[in-house]
């Protein structure tokens, strides 16, 4: 650790810390075992990747946009523990590892913040790390999430998410939206299915927006709908 002055602990050391991509994986295989879609490395690269990219856009900070990548990148760590509360136990695991790690303590303050902040449950957008992962994860639906083949045994979440075509989020600086557009096949899931598992991230990712200075909005098949 680096034991005078703590230096800035950048994603890439993260990326390639051998410790966090063992919990990734098997907290990913934990939520495989109990039915849940993927949570491995392509949804936290993708969380880490859209979350960071747009507080780019707002112009934060460049290591703002470097902490919210690595809190992209860490904010599903807990499921290796139990999907209960797996937000909360994955800031503590957190504040362990990068404390470990040598990151200063105001940098860990934000990325635990932003982590133990992620879940509907309990979330809310208390800084602008928090809010940027929170439309990041919530916003995350596709198709290729779906673990189960049979479509004969889906259950509504998984028809939500496969049903799901095509995906898209859009950052509008001038009108000041941030848009989740998706293109649904209505014949796998109709769209007020997606509403009942989706509404309270939606309104999740409103309250995030608006931390922001931004408006979320939702566009279903051409249809803007929140």
């Amino acid at each position: 650790m680096r034991e005078e002055k703590r230096l800035p602990v950048t994603f890439e050391e993260v990326r390639k810390s051998e410790e966090i991509k063992v919990y990734i994986e098997r907290a990913d295989q934990s939520l495989r075992a109990i039915g849940f879609t993927e949570h491995s490395f392509a949804h936290v690269m993708k969380c880490a990747v859209t979350a960071s990219g747009l507080l780019q856009k707002l112009g934060y900070s460049e290591r703002e946009c470097d902490l919210v990548k690595i809190a992209g990148y860490m904010h599903d760590i807990g499921n290796v523990i139990n999907r209960c509360d797996h937000a909360q136990s994955g800031a503590i695991m957190a504040f362990r590892i990068l404390d470990k790690m040598g990151m200063p303590v105001e940098d860990i303050a934000l990325v635990i913040t932003a982590i133990g902040n992620h879940d509907e449950g309990t979330a809310f957008p208390v800084n602008a790390v928090a809010a940027a992962l929170i439309l990041a994860d919530k916003t995350d639906v596709r198709r290729t999430r779906v673990r189960n083949s049979d479509l004969a045994t889906f259950d509504i979440h998984d028809r939500v998410n496969f049903a799901v075509e095509e995906s898209e989020t859009i950052f509008d600086a001038e009108e000041k939206t941030f848009t989740l557009k998706l293109r649904i096949d209505t014949s796998i899931c109709a769209v007020m299915d997606y509403f009942e598992i989706f509404l309270n991230r939606m309104l999740l990712c409103r309250k995030a927006a608006e931390f922001l200075g931004l408006v979320f909005k939702l566009e279903i098949n051409g249809l803007v709908l929140l």
